[in-house]
């Protein structure tokens, strides 16, 4: 195996995917290290949300599977042709291959690559004590702690739908969700042209926190059961809806609501991860008339440096401490996924130090 030293072990510990709902953890051989890959002794490696939708078999998911795309962790050994890492580093990857060759990526759009592949989706990822990555998608991390450090990937996808968006100077944004990317993202909209976020979410631990971050400039708390009621207030007292709405929860009902909050003009961005059967009923007559541009934001593809010099730093510009309010060890997979189905955790981690 190229690059990998003698005392190396052999065999590692993962969470391994025989087909959706069919895991254990179990010994797999180290990953084999192509010239230009290195190989990350695994810290922690964050959990979402998509992890729930692998795990019943949805996104982009291919089988058989060792999951985990937000990994953080040292250097343990590097291929023959990599240079300007050393063991020991601490490191964090960006889990996108891409092929470089196909329409889209002949075009300068890497992230709709026809051969689209990613660790912890569709290549084996980092719930597993070692993981290997190529060089290229590697990045020293020096200030975060491991935990927290497992923010980074959300951070580049938040960075990526800020690009997407590009928001006008001073522009008015709606946010429901108050989920770690979304806290990202809300954070950057107020950074990167001095908009004014709303931030709408159910009352309860995201939106303590969500105001400890100061991640908006408005805070509407839903009542989890009865919503309804502060819905219409809040389209009474904003007539003219805003520029920007961002949909981060998820749900297809919230959703298709959001449509009547964007301004003439305005911006919907579907930036919550949907199960595969989700669908949602727009009239063409508004979005004709009203002139509303929808907005896909999925993933990213070359946002990590950015991500890094925002979250990891000795005075960052994002705040990311305490979205990670859960973690867990990997024979405790089941308890985790609970936690993030029930959303007890905000975000969850699988710590192997």
């Amino acid at each position: 195996m190229s690059g990998i030293p003698f005392e190396l072990p052999k065999t590692m510990k993962a969470l391994r995917y025989e087909q959706p709902l069919v895991h254990a953890v179990v010994d797999v051989p180290l990953p084999k290290l192509r010239e230009n890959d290195i190989l990350i002794k695994v810290s922690a490696c964050g959990v979402c949300g998509t992890d729930l939708h692998i795990h019943e078999g949805e996104f982009i998911a291919r089988f058989p599977l060792i999951p985990g795309h937000e990994v953080v962790g040292n250097v343990a050994a590097l291929g023959n042709a990599v240079k300007g890492f050393a063991v020991g580093d601490k490191v964090v990857a960006d889990n996108s291959e891409l092929c470089g060759e196909c329409f889209y990526c002949r075009r300068g759009k890497p992230l709709l690559c026809e051969h689209f592949n990613a660790h912890g989706v569709t290549l084996d990822g980092a719930f597993a004590e070692y993981a290997a990555y190529p060089a290229g998608k590697v990045f020293k991390i020096t200030h975060l702690s491991s935990v927290d450090a497992t923010l980074l990937e959300p951070a580049s996808c938040a960075a990526h739908g800020l690009k997407k968006i590009r928001p006008d100077l001073g522009a008015s944004v709606l946010m429901f969700g108050a989920g770690p990317t979304g806290l990202v993202l809300a954070q950057l909209l107020r950074q990167n042209g001095g908009c004014h976020v709303v931030l709408a979410a159910n009352a309860g631990s995201k939106m303590k926190l969500a105001k400890q971050l100061d991640a908006a400039d408005v805070y509407v708390e839903l009542d989890r059961k009865q919503p309804q009621a502060q819905f219409e207030l809040l389209k009474r007292e904003n007539p003219y809806g805003f520029d920007i709405v961002v949909e981060a929860t998820g749900s297809p009902k919230i959703l298709e609501d959001a449509i009547n909050y964007v301004r003439r003009g305005g911006k919907l961005v579907v930036y919550g991860v949907y199960s595969n059967a989700a669908r949602v009923t727009w009239p063409p007559t508004k979005i004709f008339g009203d002139e509303i541009t929808i907005l896909g934001s999925f993933s990213e593809t070359y946002m990590f440096p950015t991500a890094i010099n925002y979250l990891d730093g000795p005075h960052p510009k994002v705040h990311v401490k305490g979205i990670v309010n859960k973690t867990y060890r990997l024979d405790q997979w089941d308890e985790c996924l609970e936690a993030i189905r029930n959303k007890t955790a905000i975000k969850a981690a699988i710590v192997f130090d």
